[in-house]
């Protein structure tokens, strides 16, 4: 695969968000070669994330355009810039928007206790390569920027080594392209930021994937009591298949749901509850039906950019916790193939998040729709 193109532009298919709000435009774009400690991929297949539709709805503050978004895909190595020695063409790969340098100086990647790797962060964020150059030329030679360090939405993109988690080739990349963000974080929720024990109670709130993840994380972890809440009645079904105990609709309360959850269906409250809706007034709601003494919230939803959370400090000063996660405490590049692995042995299941599938990159918009449609778990898109 890569004899023929490697140290050589490669023309190819992906699709633009050329501006806020407006639908994404199918085009011809050129990749150019990767750079020192980069790697160019070919990918396989990319689903879609809310994240994508938050920046390409205008609501992140370091939205970029022109960009090619995408950031939960499966990959298989075509060429590797100079000095990359981690992974080799045809090996297959999930990039991943939390890097891991692994340096003995990133006082980051050498504590357990996060995975926040800072290292091209500033440069990520900027939407362009580690060097502050891009890879992506559209047709008239004009700059793309780059998106969350991946920009899978491209039928090859150009990815930081340090952002490349090699995975097992047995493992069908349309499939497992979903540890690249959602199913991870709400997995990496349970386990690595709350470390949630045998025989607690949990409440969720959101039914999306993630919220549906951290589910099943909470089920594999041995909680006794896991309470499902989402105003889509129609979530419940698979909510109760992952392990949830109890489902409650909001609407269908006539408390705030915090009390419901505190008052009622508890004694005392939960000792975790997660918030995967992105709604701050939802945040609240988690906090605040956590368990007196020790219950602690874990923030997995991105509010959108200016808002802030608020609570009464007596929440706080009667003994909760309030926490947040980001691509659930994984480090992408050591733990990521090990939940490929878990999902290989059949003790970690993900085909049903994918409810949803589109074949060739220019179907991505339709996937935007099916995302939109309040259906949809995850789509994805094998190019």
């Amino acid at each position: 695969m890569s004899s023929a193109t490697a140290g050589a532009p490669i023309k190819c298919k992906a699709m633009v968000a050329r501006g806020p709000k407006q639908p994404m435009v199918e085009e011809e774009i050129t990749v150019m070669p990767p750079q020192a400690g980069e790697v160019r991929v070919k990918v396989i297949a990319n689903a879609l994330c809310h994240t994508d539709i938050y920046t390409l709805d205008g609501h992140d503050p370091e939205g970029l355009f022109p960009c090619i978004l995408g950031h939960e895909a499966g990959c298989v190595v075509e060429s590797v810039g100079e000095g990359v020695t981690s992974v080799k063409p045809g090996d297959h790969v999930i990039p991943c928007y939390t890097p891991q340098c692994c340096e003995t100086t990133c006082v980051f990647c050498q504590s357990p206790k996060t995975n926040l790797c800072p290292k091209i962060r500033g440069t990520q964020g900027q939407g362009v390569m580690p060097d502050g150059t891009v890879r992506f030329k559209d047709k008239d030679g004009k700059d793309i920027f780059h998106f969350m360090g991946c920009s899978t939405m491209s039928e090859y993109t150009v990815i930081a080594e340090i952002s490349c988690a090699k995975i097992n080739p047995d493992a069908a990349l349309e499939k497992v392209c979903l540890f690249g963000c959602g199913i991870s974080t709400g997995l990496g929720a349970v386990w690595n930021t709350c470390k949630v024990e045998t025989n607690s109670t949990v409440a969720v709130f959101g039914l999306g994937a993630v919220g549906l993840s951290v589910i099943q994380g909470a089920k594999i972890a041995g909680a006794i009591k896991i309470i499902a809440v989402d105003v889509n009645p129609k979530k419940f079904e698979i909510a109760k298949q992952l392990g949830a105990t109890d489902c409650v609709n909001p609407k269908d309360i006539d408390k705030p749901i915090q009390q419901h959850i505190a008052g009622v269906m508890t004694q005392w409250g939960v000792d975790y509850s997660f918030d995967c809706t992105g709604k701050t007034e939802i945040m609240r709601a988690a906090l605040e039906c956590c368990h007196r003494g020790w219950g602690t919230s874990c923030i997995i939803g991105v509010a959108a950019s200016g808002h802030e959370i608020s609570t009464r400090p007596f929440q706080l000063v009667t003994g909760r916790v309030w926490k947040g996660t980001a691509f659930g405490g994984f480090k992408s590049r050591s733990q990521v193939p090990v939940l490929v692995e878990r999902n290989l042995r059949g003790d970690l299941d993900i085909d049903h998040y994918i409810t949803h599938r589109f074949k060739g990159v220019g179907e991505t918009n339709a996937a935007v729709d099916a995302l939109h449609s309040g259906d949809c778990l995850r789509a994805v898109v094998e190019y």
